[in-house]
């Protein structure tokens, strides 16, 4: 199982030095999200930092790009890392893609699954196995003259994960992706009950087996030996938790586990602007079912436990917090990834 670490926006500078204390403390990767900038420029300065942590995108934003832009942005990236780069994508929201980028979103599902296609039929053209002839009913990639095929390498077989939540989505993926990104706020129960039953019906409908399909999965880790060095990233914990849960569409995640009406609260507390509120309402109970909580001595056991033989990663939501705050946990960090990597 390797273990990585979630990165936000950064500097360049602040992704490399990152990187270089990833790898120094055995971290198998680096996944950068798409919020307030792109990921590629800051994977290009960590990689040359850290050569051999592999990188990926958790989640780049789909819509905004032609599906030949992000092809070639991951061919570059895998050729520069020597292979060590795994393409995920995802639709965002509605209201991102109409208003903030000005682009289609309807009808998300469908149109993902072509758009996935269409970076898998580049991909295959760039590696030069065929032509390049994508007739889908989003996206018509029909032209690569050889002066603009990229520069060749034996690193082509990019991975192309797909964020999933629901079961449309969910049942694509397992038909047509390498792996599901799954999202931040989840159970083992919903991995088990939800998650996975669909992604092994999208599989079969491919005739792929569903052990083909990668999960990389993001967790809320709240290391501490006291509860109050928990206290600063259990808050945070449970303020993203809150955040996650207060949308209509995450309201299942509690109801499954009989946390009936959660959502609406957390719901209310986002409408009045009460982030302390939004907190308060995750309890200890709900904090322990969708983070990672306990001494240092037990996270790595505690991580194994939940997500061996399930997670083909596993993503510290919390790590870049922590060692901003605490530099000199990173000796700590290391040994927790020193024993979940050697699970």
């Amino acid at each position: 199982m390797e273990f990585d670490i979630m990165v936000g926006p950064n500097r360049w500078k602040d992704a490399a030095e990152l990187a270089s204390r990833a790898e120094s403390a055995s971290f198998s990767g680096l996944m950068f999200t798409e919020t307030g900038q792109t990921p590629w420029m800051s994977i290009a300065a960590a990689a040359m930092a850290a050569p051999r942590l592999t990188y990926s995108t958790g989640i780049a934003v789909a819509f905004p790009m032609s599906p030949m832009v992000a092809a070639s942005l991951a061919w570059e990236l895998a050729d520069n890392t020597q292979g060590q780069f795994r393409l995920g994508l995802g639709s965002q929201v509605r209201a991102h893609i109409e208003r903030r980028y000005g682009m289609e979103f309807d009808p998300p599902g469908p149109r993902m699954r072509d758009y996935l296609h269409a970076v898998q039929a580049t991909l295959a053209a760039f590696r030069g196995e065929a032509k390049l002839d994508h007739r889908g009913p989003y996206y018509q990639l029909t032209m690569l003259p050889q002066q603009w095929m990229p520069l060749s390498h034996d690193h082509g077989d990019v991975k192309v994960d797909v964020s999933a939540v629901g079961p449309w989505m969910t049942r694509m993926a397992g038909a047509v992706a390498d792996g599901v990104h799954v999202h931040p706020l989840h159970s083992v129960h919903y991995i088990n009950e939800r998650l996975l039953p669909v992604v092994a019906e999208g599989a079969a409908s491919a005739g792929r087996d569903p052990a083909e399909v990668d999960l990389l999965i993001p967790a809320f880790i709240v290391p501490g030996d006291t509860p109050e060095e928990r206290e600063a990233l259990a808050h945070r914990a449970r303020t993203q938790i809150g955040f996650y849960g207060s949308t209509k569409n995450y309201a299942f995640q509690f109801e499954d586990l009989g946390f009936d009406g959660v959502s609406s609260r957390l719901n209310d507390c986002i409408k009045a602007g009460d982030l302390t509120g939004l907190a308060a309402t995750i309890t200890d109970e709900m904090l322990d079912t969708f983070a990672i909580v306990g001494p240092w001595n037990e996270i790595a056991d505690r991580l194994i436990d939940r997500y061996q033989g399930l997670a083909e990663r596993v993503i510290s939501y919390l790590t870049v917090d922590d060692l901003a705050a605490n530099p000199g946990n990173v000796s700590k960090w290391r040994d927790v990834a020193t024993a979940v990597t050697a699970a």
